[in-house]
Parts: structure tokens; sequence; C-alpha cells
């Protein structure tokens, strides 16, 4: 437990001497000592310099031996597959990114091949081979579901509905993966890295191409029974034709109805068509005009209550392209509209992470798994 106690601390903070480490865990100078000399010993720790600057002896800095283990992360999207290696510390070495044109569709096994060229190319920027690799995750659209393996409520992902996918993408890469929601994972990093910090009960709204939510209840990630916990894009809600068809409806441009059709990006362009202003091509632009920005806050509002009714979170983070293009307007908006309902009335902010929150999230999960393995000095 000391071990795992310092080995944490240095991954939190950075390096730290002797005498940091006994006064933030507890431990006397000699048993920080001796654990010290143990971490080393078994390569999970090593010096990096020394304190300079003060009286006496200068103080011997310590870190967690970075190269110890290496780990992936992929986020998976209907243009291709984005892949980060970062190490054991979790700082990223190599990042890549591959087209699902980098593999002709008539090939077998495309998608074990694509997720491969995706990891090998972040694996080259850092100066590594697969065989360094100690786990991966895999965030993408849809869930897998537990009792079947396949992936479910994501269609538009051709090539990732084999009974044996894990098992297919663990062997190609030859080392243990997870696949993961993507939002899922988005609240992850929001969780650790952003709007969520110090939240244990929240819900992320992914609001982008496709809708979803993550819902975090006592700092753990709800799924449900298949998988699909979250899967709001589907919710009938008034005004929004019912999503019907299961899995195949999620393929249509509009996502077939529900809480989708309502406020996913598509569906947000084509409002501003609606009230007139036809030059509109980005939700950027759509979210500019004032009437199309107050009804998707109507709309979101809509959803949202619904979910608050059941859940009632502390926090609702607004995360994906829609909320980032409607910025703290929408936000402001979207919390009046709350005003006067016999709801709950959960805090509502927008996700401020930089960088790609599901890739982000994939890390963190992957290395937790892999400290939790590599970190075991028993």
């Amino acid at each position: 437990m000391n071990d795992r106690a310092a080995l944490d601390l240095l991954v939190s903070q950075g390096p730290l001497t002797r005498t940091q480490i006994g006064e933030l865990t507890g431990l006397s100078k000699p048993t920080a000592s001796q654990l010290l000399a143990r971490l080393e010993a078994v390569g999970l720790v090593r010096t990096t310099g020394n304190v300079t600057g003060r009286p006496g002896p200068n103080a011997q800095l310590y870190e967690v031996n970075p190269f110890v283990a290496q780990v992936a992360a992929l986020a998976v999207d209907q243009e291709g597959i984005t892949a980060a290696v970062a190490d054991i510390a979790g700082q990223v070495r190599g990042e890549a990114r591959v087209g699902t044109d980098a593999v002709a569709e008539d090939v077998p096994h495309r998608t074990a091949q694509l997720v491969a060229a995706a990891v090998d190319g972040a694996l080259a920027k850092a100066g590594l081979g697969r065989e360094q690799l100690h786990g991966a995750v895999i965030g993408t659209p849809g869930a897998l579901d537990p009792g079947t393996g396949r992936l479910r409520y994501a269609p538009h992902l051709p090539g990732w509905h084999s009974r044996a996918l894990k098992e297919e993408l663990a062997e190609v890469l030859g080392t243990p993966i997870e696949i993961e929601n993507d939002v899922n994972l988005a609240a992850v990093a929001e969780q650790h890295d952003g709007a969520a910090q110090d939240y244990d009960d929240f819900v992320l709204v992914w609001a982008d191409e496709g809708v979803g939510a993550a819902i975090v209840l006592g700092g753990v990630l709800l799924r449900g029974a298949t998988g699909g916990a979250g899967e709001i894009g589907y919710m009938p809600l008034p005004g929004a034709p019912l999503a019907r068809g299961g899995d195949r409806s999620a393929a249509q441009p509009d996502g077939g109805g529900g809480f989708q059709s309502l406020v996913g990006a598509p569906s947000v362009v084509e409002l501003a068509h609606r009230h007139g202003a036809r030059q509109v091509r980005t939700v950027e632009e759509a979210l500019r005009v004032d009437s199309v920005r107050a009804e998707v806050a109507v709309r979101m509002a809509t959803g949202l209550a619904a979910v608050v009714a059941v859940v009632d979170p502390q926090l609702v983070v607004l995360s994906g392209a829609v909320a980032h293009a409607g910025g703290e307007e929408l936000r402001a908006l979207v919390e009046e509209e709350f005003t006067g309902l016999a709801l709950p009335r959960p805090e509502i902010r927008i996700s401020h992470l930089d960088g790609n929150p599901i890739l982000t999230g994939a890390l963190r999960t992957a290395l937790a798994a892999a400290r939790d393995t590599v970190f075991n000095t028993a």
C-alpha cells in the first residue's frame, strides 16, 4: 500500500524528494528511503537530478520510470481512427490519424488493419514497437453489448459489428484491449481534467453529428444491461418523430427521430435554413443566428429535463460541436429554460477541454489499467 501511494504521488505530482514523499504519505524517513530503494531496484522509479539552492546537501529527486510500460488509446469516427501512445507517467509519445480510405473496403479483416495502422503510426512517432504496449482502449460510437459481444447503436461504423471484434483487435495488436463508448470516455476526461472534477453525480451530454450521454452516479459510469445507458439520441420527445427500426434508424442523416433529430449538428443546420439563413453550411454559422440558438436551447432543455427527472445529477456538462459552437450564450439559454420547472436544477457547464476528449478519456482509462498491473509490486 505504501509503494502504491508513493507511485501515485509521483504520477500526479511529478518528481519528488524522499523528504517530500515522506511528508505526503506520512511515512518516516527510514521507511520512505526503504520504499524508494525497493521501487528503484525493481525499475519502477529512477532518480532524475537534484534539488539545488537549499541549505545542506542537495536532495535527490525521484520520478516514475516512464519506460516501464506504454499504452495506446484510439478514438474512432466515421472518417477514420486517431491513435495516441503514452508512457506510464502519462506523457504522450506519439499520435497518428488514419482515414477509412487507408485500407480498401474489400480487404479481409479491414477493421483490424485500420486499427493496426493507426497504432503503428503512433508507435513509429514514439520510436516504439507493438511488443512494448501493455494495453489499449478504443473509444467508439455505440456500445459493446456484454451479452453478445457485438457493438450496438453504431450502424454507421461498417466492419465494427463482429461478435469476435474484441478478440480480433487484441490479436492484431498483441495486447489486451477494451472497447468503450466514446461519450463515456469523454466523461472520464471531464471527471479527471475538465468541468466535472470533484463531482460524483453528473451527466455529460454530447451533441455533435450524433447525440449521446454519459451518466456518472457515485463516481461510477452507468452502462446498462446492454451497454446502452445514455443513448439519448433515440429518446422520444415532443416535436420529434419516433426513432423506429432499432439500430437501423440511426443510419439516417437526422438519426431517424428522437432527440438526435432535434439537436444533432445536421438538424441544427437544417433549422437555420428553415429560419431563412439559407447560406448556412456549418453548425457554427447556424448558432450565430439568434432565433436558431433560442430554439436549439428549448430543444436541448426539453431533452435534458427528461434526463434530469430520472437521474437527478448535480451537474450537466454540455460537449460536442453543437455545445461548443453555441458556447456560453447557448448554455445560459438552456439554463433559463429550466426556470419554473418542477424538477431539480443541476448546474450546467460547457466543456472547455482542449484536444480530443474521447482520446483523453481513453488514455486515462488505459493508464489506470496499466498502472494497476505494473504498480503491483507484491
